[in-house]
């Protein structure tokens, strides 16, 4: 049957575009200032006033003072350690947390359910976690940013309600042919949990990379230092000296605005890059962990 439209339906959907339009512009602009401000001349954008909508005067001078100073090659490092083996860490704990907890034979199920679930309400706070993480021994090391967050409460929770739909048919059948926990795990219940997976490396892996605040408490030498970090000091500290010792001193404010929206984008191009190969399984993972339990 042809619906027809009237001149109300019309307006509506004409409504809708223009102020979805008008929000994904407002949304988008300021990445797009960004990208425009870190490929301009540095004294043409400190004279401009206003919107900015192409580079003034193509230059790829700030780009080439980031990526030449050693902080920023030594800050991509560690941050690709630290999501690399960081997410993998929490996948596997969480994985493991997670079927135990999906398990309906376990005993303790419940009771230890809640005292996970309780540590979302009250937490320790950041002297207890110091004193942890320095009794450990991880201080000044980029452990210290990886071991003590090994489990998300509310991810550890997603994943358990996903492996809660996995029927229980296959787990039993697997006990009966041999298979021990192990080989059940991350032999039937992670290969049937994939689009639940995704979604927890995105969670871990942007949180890894987003994350500065830990390395500012537990790390004092600056060889380990996250690109996060180092780009707080940048936009922050205004710390922009070191990557421009060749000019004169009355261009040094211009130049430091210029490598500041470089840095900017220098840190967070990679994550964009990944999002695109993960964002279909976002919706499906995140549904499939939260409609049951």
């Amino acid at each position: 049957m042809v619906v027809r439209k009237t001149v109300g339906d019309y307006i509506f959907d004409s409504l809708n575009v223009i102020i979805l339009a008008a929000l994904a512009v407002i949304t988008a602009y300021p990445f797009i200032y960004v990208v425009f401000a870190s490929l301009s001349s540095a004294d043409e954008l400190t004279a401009h006033s206003g919107l900015l909508l192409k580079p003034l005067n193509f230059s790829l001078e700030a780009y080439k003072a980031v990526l030449e100073n050693p902080i920023i090659y030594s800050g991509y490092m560690n941050t690709l350690f630290i999501v690399v083996v960081g997410t993998t860490y929490n996948i596997i704990m969480t994985s493991m947390g997670a079927f135990v907890l999906s398990r309906k034979d376990f005993f303790w199920r419940k009771l230890i359910t809640f005292m996970i679930v309780f540590t979302m309400f009250f937490g320790g706070g950041l002297i207890p976690n110091f004193l942890l993480v320095k009794n450990l021994g991880l201080m000044d090391s980029l452990w210290a940013l990886i071991i003590p967050g090994a489990i998300g409460t509310w991810n550890l929770i997603i994943m358990r309600t996903a492996f809660q739909g996995i029927p229980s048919g296959l787990v039993e059948s697997a006990h009966i042919d041999g298979a021990n926990d192990f080989v059940i795990l991350f032999r039937i219940i992670l290969p049937l949990a994939l689009p639940t997976i995704a979604v927890m490396v995105l969670y871990y892996g942007v949180g890894h990379w987003n994350s500065w605040f830990g390395a500012m408490i537990y790390l004092r030498d600056r060889e380990l230092w996250p690109l996060q970090l180092v780009l707080r000091e940048i936009l922050i500290s205004n710390s922009t000296d070191e990557m421009m010792s060749g000019a004169v001193a009355q261009d040094r404010a211009a130049i430091g605005e210029t490598i500041k929206y470089a840095t900017i984008m220098v840190a967070t191009l990679p994550i964009l890059l990944v999002y695109p190969f993960l964002q279909k399984y976002f919706v499906k993972g995140v549904m499939v962990g939260a409609l049951k339990g």
